[in-house]
């Protein structure tokens, strides 16, 4: 067979001349190339016109759905027409992005560049309290997260982000500087913290970010932020899933958030995200990880963002969402409904439970139906009309609200209905699940460490399954368990530093304190306070669950510095537990006596103010904390008034 003759150099140029030029990258893909005859003839069918009817159709789309071309659209093709480019079935070429930030001529504008300007990098270092040993602190360890500029010199980002913060600094995109932030407030609830940097050049030159509104269902959404796999600003994409009330991780409370598809991973927490108007609808904070799920990312609401705002403006700090404090049922059921005297026309939830701290306890009971709602009529379900074609549950409406905030309720009771007013307060946990930054409350006395239970401390003792771990009283008390009082506590004897005096105690541990000498016990404050009181010949610790440890008073006070120093702990008691001067105080609040127990803490600090227990007293501090010359010497001040051991304790203070 003859060799193929090459093309003479005129029809070459010629061929070259006839495909518009636009960049040496397109000359250099559109050189020609050997082709099979199986290809010429695909390329002729795509280039001759579409006369085939229904066949010729199914087979374009065919081809279109295995060679790339169903991810073209109209206006990729028109401006494909624009530049004069060929159809070919294959995806379009990623257009480059023009000098000023435009995209060729898509008419988008450089809006996108101005918001990416606004989120900044939050760099924060934690160190979290050891629940476990409540005296210590853990190690310290920094975290990276994402934020936004607001109006006002403001930040925001997420309460996780800055949980037990030591230091946070701040980086605007671009920037080598991290500027020292200040944290205002911190909701945890809502899981939102607002930041500021005094620094006046970390505001030149940036425009912060305007809040939108709530987004529709299927509205595209783009998610900002500092997520891991790098150190530069990740840009994620999807769309709005699902908008409900939902339940926030961080703040164990129920809020209304909204669902995407955009991944949301570690770092991304509270970064913007954003509309295709530029404006942020939300906040990213948490996502589903689960076997069964993929790209399931949840984002807090400008409506929870607004009331944050709100909430900060009106009081200085965050007072919290506020709730009615009830337990309901839904009122599905004819039957139940016909047993509760309602009406066929009635409908609303049946209470349950109401919380003795509850700002309805004096207006509604047991097996009252709730009607409505400042107005809004509550389905059978627990829910009320949202949006259009869309219901949702009736607590959105109770969260809109503020703290100190009245509402209108209607109650149905034994058939009669009625319309009662009541003014909104934030919850009262009996064992909370936050303690607000604060480090934990403890008391030790012969080795007994007593200490509050909370979300933390059971977390602490029992790992992330807590909730399956845990006792299941101490699980009760925290799932549907009522504070009688806004004081009360759950007062669990939390381990025994083994000693002489304590022998046979050892093993005990996070079993609930119920009575000291008889006396129940309201809350740890309480509990030392008639530790510091008592007059008796024994200690006499009443547990759950029948058990009892019995001290001798006089050897268990004596022996308590000793075992402080061998473990190296600096204090008896956390600094928010009362002095032992407020003993009576507290004793006589909680139902005790007050002179008496006044009498007897006078005597006892007079009994044991030698000098010699002072500096046996200060030493072990000295040992147990590294207390210097100058803490030696105000804990010897204040012993000399309240006695040594008042004093060791007063050297912290």
């Amino acid at each position: 067979m003859p060799p193929r003759k090459k093309p003479k150099a005129a029809e070459k140029a010629k061929e070259e001349a006839a495909v518009p030029s636009t960049s040496d990258t397109d000359l250099a893909a559109e050189e020609p190339r050997p082709t099979s005859p199986r290809t010429r003839t695909r390329a002729a069918k795509a280039e001759a016109p579409d006369a085939a009817g229904p066949a010729g159709g199914a087979a374009d789309k065919q081809r279109r759905r295995k060679y790339g071309g169903a991810g073209t659209t109209s206006a990729d093709a028109a401006m494909d027409a624009g530049v004069g480019a060929q159809p070919s079935g294959l995806p379009p070429k990623p257009r480059a992005r023009t000098r000023s930030g435009d995209l060729g001529e898509r008419g988008e504008t450089g809006e996108s560049d101005t918001n990416m300007e606004a989120v900044v990098k939050v760099f924060c270092t934690h160190v979290e309290p050891n629940y476990s040993l409540p005296w210590q602190r853990k190690r310290q360890y920094s975290s990276n997260s994402s934020g936004f500029l607001l109006p006002g010199r403001r930040i925001l980002t997420n309460a996780h982000c800055v949980d037990h913060y030591t230091q946070v600094k701040v980086k605007r995109r671009g920037s080598d500087v991290k500027h020292v932030a200040t944290v205002l407030s911190v909701g945890t609830e809502c899981d939102i913290a607002l930041l500021t940097v005094e620094d006046d050049a970390f505001w030149e030159g940036v425009e912060p970010v305007q809040l939108g509104t709530l987004p529709q269902l299927q509205d595209a959404v783009t998610v900002v932020g500092y997520p891991i796999g790098g150190d530069t600003l990740s840009v994620t994409s999807g769309v709005v899933s699902r908008i409900e009330v939902t339940s926030y991780m961080h703040g164990s409370s129920e809020l209304l958030g909204i669902q995407i598809d955009a991944a949301i991973n570690s770092g991304n927490s509270g970064g913007p995200a954003f509309n295709e108007a530029g404006e942020c609808v939300g906040i990213a904070f948490q996502s589903l990880k689960h076997e069964d799920a993929e790209n399931i990312g949840y984002i807090i609401p400008t409506p929870v963002i607004d009331h944050f705002l709100t909430d900060y403006a009106r009081h200085g700090a965050y007072t919290g969402f506020p709730c009615l404090g009830v337990e309901w049922q839904k009122l599905e059921s004819p039957y139940l409904r016909e047993a509760l005297k309602m009406k066929a026309d009635e409908k609303g939830v049946l209470i349950r439970r109401v919380e003795p701290t509850s700002a309805v306890a004096g207006v509604l009971k047991q097996n009252d139906v709730l009607v409505s709602f400042d107005g809004t009529p509550i389905a059978n379900d627990g829910t009320v009309p949202f949006r259009s074609g869309e219901r949702i549950s009736f607590s959105y409406l109770v969260s809109n609200k503020y703290t100190g905030d009245e509402a209108e309720l209607v109650v149905l009771t034994e058939g009669v209905q009625r319309t009662v007013r009541v003014q909104l307060r934030a919850p009262v946990r009996l064992v909370p699940f936050h303690t607000k930054g604060l480090p934990p409350s403890y008391f030790i006395v012969a080795g007994l460490v007593f200490t509050a239970v909370t979300v933390p401390y059971l977390r602490s003792e029992y790992g992330k399954e807590y909730d399956f771990d845990a006792p299941v009283k101490l699980l009760d008390k925290y799932m549907h368990g009522h504070a009688a009082t806004e004081r009360e506590q759950v007062v669990v004897l939390s381990q025994v530093l083994a000693s002489d005096v304590n022998l046979g105690y050892e093993e005990i541990s996070n079993t609930q304190v119920v009575s000291l000498n008889g006396q129940p016990i309201a809350n740890l404050a309480d509990l030392v306070a008639r530790v510091d009181a008592c007059g008796e010949h024994f200690l006499s610790f009443e547990l759950e669950y029948n058990q009892r440890v019995v001290l001798e008073t006089a050897k268990a006070k004596e022996s308590t510095p000793e075992i402080l120093a061998t473990h190296c702990i600096a204090q008896d008691r956390s600094p928010d537990v009362c002095k032992p001067g407020e003993a009576a105080e507290e004793a006589a609040a909680n139902g005790g006596s007050g002179e008496q127990g006044a009498d007897k803490e006078e005597g006892k600090g007079a009994s044991k103010g030698s000098k010699r227990e002072r500096e046996e007293e200060a030493e072990a501090s000295k040992a147990g904390a590294g207390a210097g010359a100058e803490k030696k010497e105000a804990g010897e001040a204040e012993g000399g008034k309240a006695g040594g051991k008042g004093g060791a304790r007063g050297s912290r203070r």
